[in-house]
């Protein structure tokens, strides 16, 4: 007799269209938000007189040691964009890790571009979310 052979389409070893979607949301918010932190740290290392410093914030730094930190948070980003559509898992934690670390600088970041600040926030949290959720789901899943 013949064995049945498994179809991986259909046996459960591959991720549901939700997860990939999210996957993809990940690796494309990822990227996006390391060339917008690349763009705000050029802006500020170039011309640190753009950014309206105030007066009274606890986290004082210079603009352009600003302008180097979302420098590198942004190279870091993207990468890790990147390597999340190529299917690395490392790519995946690191995301996790790198989105939260971008999350602290924009929050640092407010007084000096409050709106700006709040939309990174926003979308580091959907970022960790989404990287976290798909990883549970995948873990979930039983192999017969």
């Amino acid at each position: 007799m013949t064995q049945p052979t498994r179809d991986s389409r259909t046996s459960g070893d591959q991720p549901s269209a939700w997860a990939t979607g999210w996957t993809v949301f990940a690796g494309t918010i990822l990227a996006l938000t390391g060339i917008f932190q690349i763009i705000a740290g050029i802006v500020a290392v170039a011309s640190d007189e753009l950014y309206v410093v105030t007066n009274d914030w606890i986290f004082k730094f210079d603009v352009t040691t600003w302008g180097w930190i979302h420098l590198v948070l942004g190279v870091v980003l993207l990468l890790s964009g990147i390597g999340i559509f190529t299917g690395n898992v490392v790519a995946r934690s690191v995301g996790v890790f790198i989105a939260g670390l971008s999350a602290i600088a924009a929050f640092m970041w407010l007084p000096y571009y409050p709106l700006w600040g709040i939309v990174i926030i926003a979308l580091d949290v959907a970022v960790i979310w989404a990287l976290t959720t798909q990883g549970r789901e995948s873990a979930g899943r039983v192999r017969a």
